[in-house]
């Protein structure tokens, strides 16, 4: 419900629903399980327990395309495209159609590491650093997730900033053009060549992203199982 690809409302719940099922049937017949009553408030708990960290490790993937997302409204504002923006189904809000172009080709690229199978095996894998087991978790472990968040800005500000520069450096030297020929109108001048700057530039640019990706999908893979180990520490 929450990790990237899986989570996404292009693909149909019955799907989504089998695919639960079968990595169910997969993963569960090798677990060591409590010896708890089902129909009991221990069980329950658990259940809201596991519930709950299922939902934080998808969360932690879906940073990694946020940041992207996040890279692309910077070049939308720097390219004027800040108003050309949509219903994403993806993520539920408006979003820039640049913002949505590299989501795309994040998830292209994730798919062609086989992201979604080292993901599921992050995800087994976290079983074997926290069994289930009723009993508290450490809340220090939450921290993690707030800590990878903090990359946000400063991986999606990296991600831009060949764009940024380029278009920043263009805006500049409208200024200084509209101070020294007044004359000219710099909006209906500049618009079109700060557009098809952007357009060029992040062709140029789109192709060599696919390393910078990679690299924030291990990030999230390793912080799935550092949360794992931080949450599973007894207070």
């Amino acid at each position: 419900m929450t990790a990237p690809l899986f989570s996404e409302s292009s693909i149909n719940l019955h799907v989504k629903i089998g695919a639960a099922i079968l990595i169910t049937l997969v993963i569960a017949p090798g677990l060591p399980m409590p010896d708890i009553p089902t129909a009991s408030w221990p069980a329950l708990m658990l259940a809201i327990q596991q519930v709950l960290i299922g939902f934080a490790l998808g969360f932690i993937m879906r940073i990694a395309f946020a940041i992207v997302i996040l890279a692309g409204e910077f070049i939308g504002f720097q390219m004027g495209l800040s108003f050309a923006s949509f219903f994403d189904p993806g993520t539920g809000a408006q979003t820039a159609v640049v913002s949505r172009l590299l989501n795309l080709i994040a998830m292209l690229c994730f798919l062609a590491v086989n992201g979604h199978l080292l993901m599921l095996h992050a995800f087994a894998r976290t079983f074997e650093v926290l069994p289930i087991s009723p009993g508290s978790l450490d809340p220090n472990g939450w921290g993690v997730i707030i800590e990878w968040s903090r990359e946000l800005f400063l991986s999606g500000m990296l991600l831009a900033l060949p764009l940024i520069i380029i278009l920043l450096t263009m805006n500049l030297a409208f200024g200084i053009l509209n101070r020294t020929a007044q004359q000219i109108t710099i909006f209906a001048v500049g618009f079109p060549i700060t557009l098809l700057t952007g357009l060029i530039v992040l062709a140029l640019v789109i192709p060599q992203t696919a390393p910078f990706l990679v690299s924030l999908f291990e990030q999230g893979y390793s912080n799935m199982l550092r949360f794992t180990q931080e949450i599973s520490v007894q207070p």
